[in-house]
C-alpha cells in the first residue's frame, strides 16, 4: 500500500524564489489528506496534475495566514464543482468562525457538509480512526496555538516472496491464511507452510508533521521512531537569535530533533525568504543529523 506526502508549498511567510507557502498531501493508499493550506494550494494541485476532489479530511496547524489563507479558496472551489461528500476540517479554535463569516458575507450557501474538529493544546490527540490508519495532533511552541500530525499506520504488513510462491504453489486459501500473518496447517495440525518462509513481515510505517515551532524537546515523544518527519527549519543557526524571537527553529534544531527521536529519516521545511539556494541549509542540518532532506516542491516523497 503506497504511503507518502507531496510538497506543495516549501516556504515560510511569503511566496519567493519560486517557493511558495506551506501546504502538503499525504496519500495513503486510497486516502488523501491534506495538511496545511498555504494561498497558493490550489494553484500548486492543478500545476502539479494532481487529483484533489478526494481530499475528505483537512488538517489545519495554527492560525497565521501562510498555512491557511487558501482553505477558503479550495472551499469555494468545491462548491462550484457541485461537491456532495462531506469536508472535514481540523484546526484551532477560530478557523470555524473564519470560515463561517466568509460565508456569510458572500452569501455562500454549500452544497455540501462541512464539518469542523477544534484541535487541543493538551498532549497527543486522536482525530482520526480509519481502517489501519491512525492521525493525532500533538501541541508545538509557537507564538499562537499550533499543533503538529501524526499519521501513524495499525498493522503490520505482510508481503508474499514471489519466488516461494512460484516454487511450491500454495493454493489460494493457503495464501490467504499466510497473509494473515499465520502458518498453514494439514487437518493433523501439521505445518505445511511456515509463514516465516513465505513471507516478509513490514513493521506499522509513521509519519510526522512539525508545523512552526521552537526547539522543543517535549514533542519528542509523540513522532518517535517516525519513518520521516518532516520539521520547520526556517532559519540556519546564524539566525539563531531571530530564530528564537519569532519562535522559530533552526536546521540544527530540526536536526537534533530528528536525532532525538531516532527517525529515519528528516525533510525540512518553510524556509525563510531570505534563503535562495537551500543547500547550505542542508548542509548545516546534516552536520547534525545525516539523513536530513530538502523538501521540494512537486516531489513525493515515499514513506517506507
Amino acid at each position: 500500500m503506497d504511503f507518502n506526502v507531496t510538497i506543495l508549498g516549501s516556504n515560510s511567510a511569503a511566496p519567493a524564489h519560486g517557493r511558495n507557502q506551506t501546504s502538503q498531501l499525504v496519500n495513503w493508499g486510497q486516502q488523501t489528506f491534506l495538511v496545511d493550506c498555504g494561498e497558493s494550494t490550489q494553484f500548486q494541485l492543478r500545476k502539479f496534475r494532481i487529483k484533489y476532489s478526494k481530499v475528505d479530511h483537512i488538517f489545519i496547524s495554527h492560525l497565521h495566514g501562510d498555512h491557511y489563507l487558501g482553505l477558503m479558496g479550495l472551499i469555494s472551489t468545491f462548491h462550484l464543482n457541485n461537491r456532495e461528500s462531506p469536508l472535514h476540517i481540523y484546526g484551532p479554535n477560530g478557523l470555524d468562525e473564519i470560515i463561517s463569516i466568509q460565508l456569510k458575507y458572500s452569501g455562500i450557501a454549500l452544497k455540501y457538509p462541512l464539518i469542523f474538529n477544534p484541535t487541543h493544546q493538551t498532549g497527543k490527540d486522536q482525530l482520526l480512526d480509519l481502517a489501519g490508519l491512525n492521525i493525532f495532533s500533538f501541541p508545538l511552541k509557537h507564538r499562537i496555538p499550533c499543533t503538529g500530525f501524526s499519521f501513524e499506520e495499525k498493522n503490520k504488513r505482510v508481503k508474499l516472496k514471489k519466488e516461494m510462491v512460484l516454487k511450491y504453489k500454495p493454493g489460494i486459501e493457503a495464501i490467504r491464511t499466510l497473509l494473515r500473518d499465520q502458518d498453514v496447517k494439514n487437518m493433523k495440525g501439521e505445518i505445511i507452510f511456515k509463514k516465516e518462509d513465505f513471507c516478509i513481515i513490514k513493521p506499522p510505517r509513521k509519519y510526522a508533521y512539525c508545523s512552526d515551532t521552537k526547539f522543543d524537546r517535549e514533542v519528542v515523544s509523540h513522532i518517535a521512531r517516525a519513518d520521516l518527519l518532516y520539521h520547520e527549519s526556517t532559519f540556519m543557526e546564524a539566525e539563531r537569535e531571530r530564530a528564537t524571537l519569532t519562535c522559530h527553529s533552526t536546521t540544527t534544531d530540526a536536526a537534533t530533533i530528528g536525532k532525538m527521536a531516532q527517525v529515519k529519516q528528516l525533510l525540512l521545511g518553510h524556509y525563510s525568504v531570505r534563503y535562495f539556494d537551500l543547500n547550505p541549509l542542508l548542509e548545516e542540518a546534516k552536520k547534525t543529523f545525516a539523513p536530513s532532506m530538502l523538501s521540494e516542491e512537486g516531489k513525493t516523497y515515499e514513506i517506507r
